[in-house]
């Protein structure tokens, strides 16, 4: 089992950023293939990015240039640095986890066997 807990969501104003952490415990973490989804007001859960265990990473085209994932084997945290938000961005954000694969991560949340309880993140225009 693997316990995933986000923090660092909240209000901010259009253009400014925040960042979402993510502690996972009960694993290896650095075994581990990390994920970030979203779910906005009356829209489905979707792909934010992810993190594979040996670090290669992958976004939604609607963040590239805008967020940042990395992690920290050490303090067993996994980030989501964003930037240039925009109202569209407003969603409630999960993290999630699965066993490493040699090939990486995934953008598909049936793939992933662990979630977070989720983190609001309000953009205000």
């Amino acid at each position: 089992q693997v316990q995933l807990v986000e923090s660092g969501g909240g209000l901010v104003q259009a253009g400014g950023s925040l960042r979402l952490s993510c502690e996972a415990s009960g694993r290896t973490f650095s075994t581990l293939d990390m994920g970030w989804f979203r779910r906005a007001p009356g829209k489905d859960r979707e792909f934010v990015s992810n993190i594979a265990w040996y670090g290669g990473m992958d976004y939604a085209d609607s963040v590239k240039g805008r967020f940042t994932t990395s992690r920290d084997n050490n303090k067993n945290t996994v980030y989501l640095q964003m930037n240039s938000l925009k109202p569209e961005d407003t969603a409630v954000y999960y993290c999630a986890a699965r066993s490493g694969r040699p090939w990486g991560g995934s953008a598909k949340m049936g793939e992933y066997d662990y979630w977070g309880q989720g983190t609001q993140v309000t953009v205000s225009s």
